[in-house]
């Protein structure tokens, strides 16, 4: 019986999950199922979610990490994270049938950087080494031309061709503040630096570090629901943490929750990054109804109305 049960309070974070972006690539894969029957191949995981992924693959994906696993006869779709030039060039050249699931907001990042370098500027990208979004965004431009920055540190010994035709980039996914520090040493160094019109970081990882900063002063300790591979979830828990939650942790699923270390308190944030499904959030809003007498609290500090169309070759006719 609840009154059993020690009372909790969830704060739960608006917004959270599913973005625009992510919606637009599973999208993606289901119509081609449903265009192309399976199996249809998938270049890197089309999100960072090992439940999605699982479900998609359930469904007839068959997900690869390069074009080279991939037969000539079957359609490939390539992840929301980008791909670099070379990849649909390769599939052009072996005369593939290829969907680019690139959310919209990372390839804007690659006609910035495209555009910079017909201007005679070199890049410098601020982002996370050996992820696949930055591997897409430097794999848009010749060896050398995107220099990568990960810290403020790296900003003091890196080598640019010539400090008066600079301009950077940076990964959608990152953390807003660390990115400030990170600009400002860029323009501190290189007074003639050119930024993007608009900045890079994309609306829904602004708006997923915003609702946690709000969220986590009040908590007790905050859960971030999300791959431990989703650059954006990870930032979540360190947001979390610098705003006063001094328990912040990644977890996939319900099952991953430690719960002795909850052993005593009375409140929990909970959110989750842009490729976690709502069905984990309410998992691990269920698993908390199990054990505790739970109140929930919404924390909105933003509403989305974003929307983006699929490619052209999976619409259907008007």
């Amino acid at each position: 019986m609840t009154d059993t049960l020690p009372p909790l309070t969830l704060y739960l974070a608006a917004p959270r999950g599913f973005c625009a972006g992510v919606d637009r690539a599973i999208k993606i894969v289901e119509m081609a199922l449903e265009k192309w029957g399976a199996p249809v191949y998938v270049r890197h995981e089309i999100v960072h979610n090992k439940y999605v992924v699982d479900d998609l693959r359930a469904k007839g994906a068959v997900f690869v990490e390069e074009l080279e696993d991939c037969p000539d006869d079957r359609p490939v779709i390539f992840s929301a994270h980008g791909v670099p030039k070379s990849v649909p060039a390769e599939a052009a050249q072996r005369e593939m049938i290829y969907v680019d699931a690139t959310c919209p907001l990372v390839s804007k990042v690659h006609i910035e950087a495209a555009r910079h370098h017909e201007n005679g500027l070199q890049m410098i990208m601020i982002g996370h080494a050996g992820h696949p979004e930055t591997i897409g965004t430097m794999g848009q431009l010749p060896e050398g031309e995107v220099l990568l920055v990960e810290t403020v540190e790296d900003v003091a010994t890196v080598q640019v061709r010539n400090p008066e035709r600079l301009a950077f980039v940076t990964q959608t996914t990152l953390s807003v503040d660390d990115t400030a520090g990170i600009v400002a040493a860029l323009k501190e160094r290189f007074p003639a630096i050119v930024g993007p019109h608009k900045e890079d970081i994309c609306y829904a990882t602004t708006n997923r570090q915003e609702a946690v900063k709000a969220l986590a002063p009040r908590a007790d300790a905050l859960l971030v629901v999300g791959a431990p591979n989703s650059s954006n979830s990870k930032r979540l828990v360190e947001v979390g943490r610098r705003a006063g939650c001094a328990y912040a942790q990644l977890v996939q699923r319900a099952t991953d929750i430690d719960w002795r270390a909850l052993e005593g308190i009375s409140s929990v944030g909970i959110t989750a990054g842009a490729s976690a499904p709502e069905v984990l959030i309410e998992e691990v809003i269920d698993a908390f109804r199990d054990r505790f007498d739970v109140t929930v609290e919404l924390v909105e500090t933003a509403q989305e109305n974003v929307e983006f169309k699929v490619p052209r070759v999976l619409r259907q006719p008007a």
